[in-house]
């Protein structure tokens, strides 16, 4: 498949498996996807690709920097980077660690294939899926997540 309007994936995954199959399933939906095992090689990567990624798709929860702080880093560097989190934990554990903010669009692990593909392509589409503002205040007082459009 073609890729979709050269629209470029950062995949940060420290799990080989979930990294592997997730990057097999967004090429097939015509994705150029650059992958990272953790965030430094996530930091290395988009000192190179920055300015061509469109989205960072990122576990929350990794050995040395979390998905959270990487994210913050690289949309410093790049305010119109849309982010998804993910992760194994529940929805609301990572919420209450103050990992994640709730207008932050989010991915709950095991996920589907389809709901993976729509989530991406959701943010993709929306203008206003760009966590900047909320990675640089950490209100947590609203409960669920701002719709996205």
């Amino acid at each position: 498949m073609a890729e979709r309007d050269g629209e470029m994936i950062l995949l940060v995954e420290d799990e080989d498996f979930v990294r592997s199959v997730t990057k097999e399933v967004l090429e097939m939906e015509g994705y150029l996807v650059l992958e990272a095992r953790d965030a430094q090689e996530g930091l290395e990567i988009f000192g190179k690709h920055g300015s061509e990624i469109d989205l960072l798709l990122t576990d929350v929860v990794m050995p040395g920097m979390n998905g959270r702080d990487l994210a913050a880093k690289l949309v410093g560097r790049n305010p119109l980077l849309k982010t998804i989190f993910m992760s194994g934990y529940t929805d609301n554990a990572i919420v209450r660690k103050g990992m994640v903010d709730e207008r932050v669009r989010y991915l709950q692990k095991p996920y589907t294939l389809d709901g993976l593909n729509e989530l991406v392509r959701e943010v993709l589409d929306c203008p206003t899926a760009t966590p900047l503002e909320v990675l640089t205040q950490t209100s947590m007082t609203t409960a669920g997540r701002v719709p996205l459009s």
